[in-house]
Parts: structure tokens; sequence; C-alpha cells
């Protein structure tokens, strides 16, 4: 039991300082779209609309070159609803952060965040 909690406590660790280097980012001033440069960051949603765009085209790299994927971390009021092309949608409850993937083609979850 004990090494168990050991792991877990490391793992969220983990999860904190992966988030907390990476760049913050905010959508622009009366826009409802999540610019494909923000790939590689962590967006927070403060007094966001209640529904968000990803990029209409699923872009496949950031401009690092890695594969794109986004945090979006959602700091209130309400919910936010984020969603992508047709076969993707995730709403984002207050204070949750979701991890997105995209392979170029389609958006996907690939894990929810804990923090």
């Amino acid at each position: 039991m004990k090494p168990s909690l050991i792991f877990l406590a490391l793992l969220v660790g983990q999860l904190a300082n992966t988030l907390q280097d990476k760049p913050v980012v905010h959508l622009r001033e009366h826009r409802n779209i999540i610019d494909a440069e923000f790939g590689g960051d962590l967006l927070e949603l403060i007094n966001a609309p209640t529904v968000v765009n990803l990029p209409s085209q699923a872009p496949k790299f950031d401009s690092h070159g890695k594969p794109w994927s986004i945090d979006v971390k959602n700091l209130g009021p309400g919910a936010v609803t984020v969603i992508g092309n047709s076969q993707f949608s995730i709403r984002i409850n207050l204070g949750k952060t979701v991890h997105i993937y995209s392979n170029g083609e389609a958006y996907s979850l690939t894990y929810p965040l804990q923090r």
C-alpha cells in the first residue's frame, strides 16, 4: 500500500511539473477559436464563451515540430465545451484541465488531468 501511495504522489507531481513548464496562453479578446499556434501550450480559459472551437483543420505538428497537443484549463466562471471537427467535443468543468491531441486529421482526449 505504501509503495502505491509513493508512486501515486510521484505521478501527480510529474503531471503538475509538466503543466508548469508550458507557456500559458489565453484566447484573444472576443474570440472563441483556439489558434493552431497555441499547440504545446497551456490554454487558460477565463470568462470564456460557453463553446470554444479547436482549429478547423486539425494541426499535425506544433511550432517545435512535436505532435500537436494542448492543455486546456477552465478557470471559470462556468463549464466550457471545446469542439473540434465533427467527431470531437469535450465539456470542461470549472477548475479542470484536459489534454487534447491532434494527429493532423482528428482530435482526441489523451488523458484527463486531475489538476
